[in-house]
């Protein structure tokens, strides 16, 4: 049995088809839903996380297998082995690389909003925040696809930790007109984790652009001011 193989009768023995069924409503599988298609064995991720600690060597080939596998908690598994990878202290700037690279050949396979959220800001974010180039954010920004669009805009979490606001600026900026709820809330969140870092910043963004962004990102952006400025930037729609 492959390493693969292994983590998926694993995988497999945890779930349970009542949260399969509750994780296939909330994540949108639905016929025409933004994830149409999708498939739950129906694992918590604290239980999918676990499994991912206790498989950090996979191999990149094993891992890429994963991706491919319909069931989502297999691809989150590969992309938590991912970032525990990366993250760990005996990692290598060079094994960190190829991961940042392994893991851009495989943003596609990234199709829901949690694949994204629990793994870019770590992978594409941690590896970004070293390098001088971040161009491959704004290709990511530019895609047709909508997972490599929310990746562009959430790694940038890791530079807002970071102090460092311009490219999440630019990009919330370039993105705030989608046409996809799920780039709104992504749009808002990064606003709103600038604001909690440097309200000025925030403040200065959204008396040029409220009038512009989606309802949604405004109220995500600007959930930690007071009622009243609440209300005057609303009230700019």
């Amino acid at each position: 049995m492959s390493t693969s193989e292994q983590i998926i009768a694993e995988l497999r023995q945890i779930g349970t088809p009542e949260k399969a069924a509750h994780l296939s409503k909330f994540f949108k599988t639905g016929k025409g839903e933004y994830g149409e298609g999708d498939c739950f064995l129906g694992i918590p991720v604290p239980e999918t996380r676990r499994v991912a600690k206790a498989h950090l060597d996979t191999p990149f080939e094993e891992l890429h297998r994963m991706l491919e596998c319909p069931w989502h908690e297999v691809r989150l598994c590969a992309l938590l082995i991912l970032v525990e990878r990366f993250k760990r202290k005996k990692t290598t700037d060079e094994e960190r690389a190829e991961i940042y690279h392994f893991y851009l050949q495989h943003t596609r396979c990234c199709h829901n909003w949690d694949l994204v959220d629990l793994s870019c800001p770590a992978i594409v974010g941690g590896y970004l925040l070293t390098q001088s180039d971040r161009s491959p954010l704004y290709r990511l920004a530019e895609s047709d696809c909508l997972w490599e669009q929310r990746i562009a805009m959430v790694s940038t979490y890791t530079f807002i930790y970071n102090r460092q606001f311009d490219d999440a600026l630019t990009l919330a900026q370039q993105l705030m007109t989608h046409r996809h709820d799920l780039m709104h809330k992504a749009v808002g969140w990064m606003l709103r984790e600038i604001g909690k870092r440097d309200r000025p910043v925030l403040s200065t963004f959204l008396e040029e652009y409220a009038s512009q962004l989606p309802r949604t990102a405004l109220r995500y952006a600007i959930e930690h001011y007071p009622e009243t400025e609440r209300k005057r930037y609303l009230a700019k729609k």
